[in-house]
């Protein structure tokens, strides 16, 4: 290609991917080529380096005069400070843009030549061209579909040429039919390449490929390029934004210098030695940490690396580094292999009792050494083994994959045993037996020592008349030479291949196994049942039908076969464990009677989730004023936790109704509780450094109030769902209902709905287990609710079991609480009210009311007491509240007194001098009435007291009464 091709500046394959040595070492050059100039790295010596000395010049310009100047005050240590920050700052950032313009120029020649090569490639394969070359005139069929392609690849050229170099096409029609210069032998031997020439009439990157017949021969050649000119002119588009970053980087670097120097900070950019240590030592972590061995072989067959897995493999010694591979006491074929580094893909070795799948592959050249090679080992024991018989060794295959997908799919560990007797057979054994220990079996630790006795807990066979004790039967193991009683001793697997020779065996039970000899069992593997170094229970597969006995490939198959089973035993065992710890929990948490009101009549159900306890929880709470609260919650999770989080949930609750709250405040303060909880145990989590969080953030609860003198319900959601209300004529209504945040996400106020309920309404309290389950969304859970409560005549009781026939799932998901309460009104018989005026004198007269009304109830064994604490409440709320002040007796199971005035002051007990004349009225309310309290409400708050409706003897007083012990109300 005269006058387009120079002399070759590149080197064999891509040598743009070498970035230039960090050493400072000249860089490798190939034949020809001046050392000192890598090829087809940099920049041509000429243009380059005086653009590049003209940035350096332009960026000192400007900070002559300032290094003139500071040189004046050099004598001061902020003067001194400065220079050498300035002089630095000026250094770095003209390394910099020169970095950054020989790397651009680095990426324009590299990006030139993977697009040469690509045009050229994809031209040299494009269908047809092979027989474009072997037609009478090549150059006619190619000279224009080579200038398309040239367009279109944005590339300077494109020429097709003969194996010899005669060019075919060219984007310079004078060049066609010259041969083009340069050395092509490699291009004609089947390489493709790229490399630089420098030549007239311009410098070019090219890429020249060779182009093969279906046959596979070298029919011609296809070159591209791209002029470095062009190449040059991208770099040189980049100078001005170069130089305008260079110096706002330089007015930056020294403006930042003015501003430290007053102060000497230094700190350190990139990795220091601590940084270079701690990654080698991550780098040693991950290396070590893989399951397959690595080795590290140089040229001389010396061991540089070895992980901890190949020195487990090839059992190495602890000085194996550095030593030949001959002398590690290798096999002989393994360390022949080692040591001639060529390569392998999974040759199968021996390393002691151990097949091995040894792969190798060289590395490349670095730093002018020879290459060595890198070896993987993967432990293929199992599946050598079974090479020989490839059909066994599948099937044995696919019965492991089997079994870890059929094994274990419930935590149940009678049904985890079946699962194991029922997997193996037919295609391992003809009868399977599975026996556990007594504590695996109820979900208990087994203890150590010597078993002697297990419980059969599965069978399984290719016939149901087995000779074989069944399911239920304890198995004794009183022979030690038997292969159960020996299996457990050794803790492995004992293969007894020809019953007839197990004396042991037959030495246990005469009788009985000559029974199963006649019946034609024959060969027997014993293999006991082991997770985490603790003995469950034994597997024993048995051979009647199939003539074949068991022999060491099949030891070796069953015990891995039991390992997995006892994993899932074991996990099941745990599960049963904790299961019933968290029902026991959670029962114990869980109301156990439900208190006897006259306001509600209650019926419940709760039931555990069978995949683990969760934390649903209801609660009856009786409040004053004959009123009650229902509770019904959910926390998130499952299992120990859960249930803990619930009783401490029901524990707040029950706190905060005391307190005698509206709903909506009452969730407000669980929220804010729940809210500290969590963040006094996140905490404590970080500090301790648990992984596992206890946070009770998520937990629902919904909260009702019902009033049975005024029928009012007030309800409030914290993301509950709603109640159910069937009215009195059997329609169930879900009352409109703001479901507020869960507890413990915080930042929106809940709200409380009022609801008037008729007399013998019904509320239905639920969680979200009883509608939704993965095969059933919530609204056909709620369709299936309504249908169930709409039949009429049922009792509170009877409607709960119709609820769970209709909706309960064999094996829920989650945990199940229903509360249903039919509501009853106080009889008006059974209210008296009076206003009081705010008189003293008035006092009397609504004693003597109160007193008249007791009587009439047929309660006149507590009148004396209740005139007591009338006057005393009366009283303080004359003297110490505000009107309207009102007086209401309830006569419930208890006689409720009321006092009621506009105050919203809350009264406490305090201790009475001697000397006082007041202080001690409520000290007597205290001390008479079974409970009393202050409730508020919107317009002021209520005095309560309940008293018993049978006259209670009187409290005694003290030998000597201490006036200062007595305590008092303040307001």
């Amino acid at each position: 290609m005269t006058g387009r091709f120079g002399l070759p500046r590149g080197s064999e394959g891509a040598p743009e991917d070498r970035p230039p040595p960090e050493d400072g070492s000249p860089p490798v050059t190939g034949p020809g080529h001046a050392p000192g100039h890598e090829p087809g790295t940099g920049p041509a010596p000429g243009p380059g380096r005086s653009r590049l000395r003209r940035l350096a010049h332009r960026l000192a310009r400007p900070f002559s005069r300032l290094f003139a100047h500071l040189s004046l005050g050099a004598r001061s240590v902020a003067g001194q400070v400065f220079a050498l920050q300035a002089i630095l700052v000026l250094v770095l950032i003209t390394a910099a843009a020169s970095a950054l313009f020989f790397q651009a120029r680095y990426d324009s020649q590299r990006d030139a030549r993977n697009r040469s090569l690509a045009a050229a490639e994809a031209f040299a394969h494009a269908p047809g061209l092979p027989a474009a070359l072997e037609s009478p005139d090549p150059a006619a069929v190619l000279q224009p579909l080579a200038e398309g392609a040239r367009r279109a690849s944005g590339v300077d050229f494109i020429a097709v040429m003969t194996t010899d170099g005669i060019r075919y096409t060219d984007s310079r029609p004078e060049l066609i039919g010259q041969r083009a210069t340069g050395d092509l032998s490699r291009a004609a031997a089947g390489q493709a390449f790229t490399e630089t020439f420098q030549g007239k009439p311009s410098d070019v990157v090219r890429a020249v490929v060779p182009v093969r017949d279906s046959a596979g021969a070298v029919v011609g050649l296809v070159a591209t390029g791209i002029e470095v000119e062009n190449v040059g002119d991208v770099v040189e588009g980049q100078l001005p934004l170069l130089l305008g970053a260079a110096t706002g980087a330089l007015i930056l670097g020294t403006g930042g210098a003015a501003l430290v120097s007053r102060r000497l900070r230094r700190q350190t950019r990139g990795l220091g030695e601590a940084e270079m240590t701690r990654m080698n030592e991550h780098h040693e972590a991950v290396l070590h940490a893989v399951r397959e061995g690595v080795l590290i072989i140089d040229a001389e067959g010396r061991l540089q690396l070895a992980n901890d897995e190949a020195r487990r493999l090839l059992d190495l010694p602890a000085d194996a580094e550095l030593r030949h591979v001959g002398d590690l006491g290798l096999d002989p074929t393994t360390a022949a292999l080692l040591a001639s580094g060529r390569a392998a893909t999974d040759e199968v070795h021996r390393a002691g009792d151990r097949l091995l799948a040894v792969n190798v592959r060289p590395t490349k050249p670095y730093g002018g050494r020879p290459s060595g090679t890198v070896t993987t080992l993967r432990d293929s024991t199992e599946l050598a083994a079974l090479s020989g018989r490839a059909a066994v060794a599948r099937d044995r295959l696919q019965l492991l994959y089997d079994a870890g997908v059929r094994i274990g799919t419930t935590l149940d560990v009678v049904r985890t045993a079946e699962e194991l007797s029922e997997v193996a057979v037919p295609r391992f054994a003809d009868f399977v037996t599975v026996e556990l220990l007594e504590p695996v079996l109820r979900g208990e630790e087994p203890g150590g020592g010597t078993h002697t006795e297990m419980r059969r807990a599965a069978i399984s066979g290719i016939r149901v008349d087995s000779p074989l004790q069944p399911v239920g039967d304890v198995i004794r193991f009183v022979v030690p030479t038997a292969p159960m009683a020996t299996a457990l001793d050794a803790g492995r697997a004992v293969l007894a291949a020809d019953l007839n020779a197990a004396f042991g065996w037959r030495a246990q039970d005469h009788d009985g196994t000559r029974v199963a000899l006649d019946y034609g069992l024959h060969s027997l593997i014993s293999v006991p049942l082991q997770a985490r170094g603790v003995v469950l229970g034994m597997a024993n597969f048995w051979r009647a039908d199939t003539p074949e006995p068991f022999d060491e490939e099949d030891l070796s198959f069953a015990e891995e076969l039991a390992a997995r089973a006892a994993v899932s035993i074991d996990n099941a065992r745990r599960f049963t464990r904790e299961h019933a710890v968290a029902v026991t929990l959670q029962r114990s948490l869980l109301p156990r009677v439900l208190p006897d009101l006259s306001a509600v009549d209650v019926a419940f159900r709760y039931l555990p989730a069978k995949a683990g306890v969760g934390g649903d929880w209801f609660d009856v709470i009786p409040l004053a004023g004959a009123r009650v609260a229902l509770v019904v919650g959910d926390v998130v999770g499952h299992g120990v936790h859960a249930a803990a989080t619930m009783g401490r949930l029901r524990t707040a609750v029950h706190n905060f109704s005391t307190l005698d709250m509206p709903p909506d405040e009452l969730l407000g303060h669980l929220d804010e509780l729940i809210d500290r909880i969590d963040q006094d145990e996140s905490s404590a989590d970080e500090g301790s450094g648990e992984g596992e969080s206890s946070s009770v953030t998520g937990a629902t609860c919904l909260y009702a109030v019902y009033d049975p003198v005024s029928g009012h319900c007030a309800v409030a959601s914290a993301g509950h769902p709603g109640p159910a209300l069937v009215r009195p004529d059997g329609r169930v209504e879900y009352p409109e209902l703001p479901i507020g945040l869960p507890l413990g996400v915080g930042g929106m106020p809940f709200e409380a709905v009022e609801l008037q309920l008729p007399e013998a309404s019904r509320l239905v309290l639920f969680t979200d287990g009883l509608l939704e389950d993965r095969d059933r969304d919530f609204d056909t859970g709620l369709d299936l609710l309504t249908e169930a409560l709409s039949r009429p005549d049922r009792s509170p009781d009877q409607a709960c079991s119709d609820v769970l026939s209709a909706l309960l799932f064999p094996a829920p998901s989650d945990d199940i609480a229903l509360l249903i309460a039919d509501t009853r009104r106080l009889p008006a018989e059974r209210i008296a009210e009076w206003e009081v005026l705010p008189d003293p004198s008035d006092v009397s007269r609504v004693r003597r009311a109160g007193s008249a009304q007791l009587t009439a109830w047929g309660l006149g064994d507590v009148t004396f007491t209740a005139e007591l604490i009338l006057s005393e409440l009366i009283t303080n709320a004359i003297r110490y509240g505000t009107p309207p002040i009102r007086v209401r007796l309830l006569r419930d199971r208890t006689l409720i007194c009321e006092i009621s005035d506009g105050s919203s002051t809350s009264p406490h007990l305090r201790y009475a001098a001697t000397t006082d004349e007041g202080g001690r009225g409520l000290f007597l309310v205290a001390q008479y009435a079974e409970r009393w309290g202050t409730r508020y409400t919107d317009r002021g708050k209520v005095i309560w007291a309940e008293l018993p409706l049978t006259g209670a003897a009187e409290p005694e007083a003290p030998a000597v009464l201490d006036l200062d012990a007595l305590e008092d109300l303040a307001w």
